[in-house]
């Protein structure tokens, strides 16, 4: 009984110390969420993309446009002392996000057989510029978080603050799919 006893004391002290052992996870940079919310602003925009694409018929799919958004962030990378590959992977899984989001709410209408009556700003005088602005906001605040995309934290970081971010699903997935290349990349 004594020798349980003692073994039962030994498992304990063991499980405290090494849970007293574990590091305790660094709590997230400021630097993210001024960054998180900035790609939430872009994906909202997402919505009114696809009530233009509902009315006008055209694909979300603009290879074209999708280029020069990413020429025209690279062009600026220096600027901030981003690398090319690391702005145009960047960029790339926002217009990824965008589209996730554009797609989801066009499969949602087509099952409908209507689009919502929302108010319809033109995307090319309206939109478009509205996510050009952002895309600098984007630019700075990606430099500003960049000393932190290695640390092992980073993940756990990003997995937390999209969860408590989206209320809704598609958001939540698109907020994951904006920031799935967010951590562990080189500058």
């Amino acid at each position: 009984m004594r020798l349980r006893l003692c073994l039962a004391l030994f498992s304990a002290l063991l499980a405290n110390t090494a849970c007293a052992a574990a590091p305790i996870p660094a709590p997230a940079p400021a630097a993210l969420n001024p960054l998180l919310s900035t790609i939430q602003e872009r994906l909202a925009l997402a919505d009114k993309v696809a009530l233009s694409k509902w009315d006008s018929g055209k694909p979300v799919e603009d290879r074209q446009r999708e280029r020069e958004v990413i020429a025209a962030a690279i062009a600026e990378a220096p600027y901030y002392k981003l690398s090319n590959e690391a702005v145009e992977q960047f960029f790339s899984a926002q217009i990824e996000a965008n589209k996730l989001v554009q797609y989801a709410h066009l499969s949602d209408w087509h099952a409908q057989g209507k689009a919502p009556n929302d108010p319809r700003p033109d995307l090319d005088g309206l939109i478009r510029p509205q996510l050009d602005l952002l895309q600098k906001r984007l630019l700075q605040q990606l430099a500003d978080f960049t000393p932190y995309r290695k640390d092992p934290h980073c993940p756990l970081w990003l997995a937390k603050a999209n969860k408590a971010a989206a209320q809704v699903p598609l958001r939540e997935l698109a907020l994951v799919r904006a920031t799935a290349e967010l951590c562990g990349a080189s500058r």
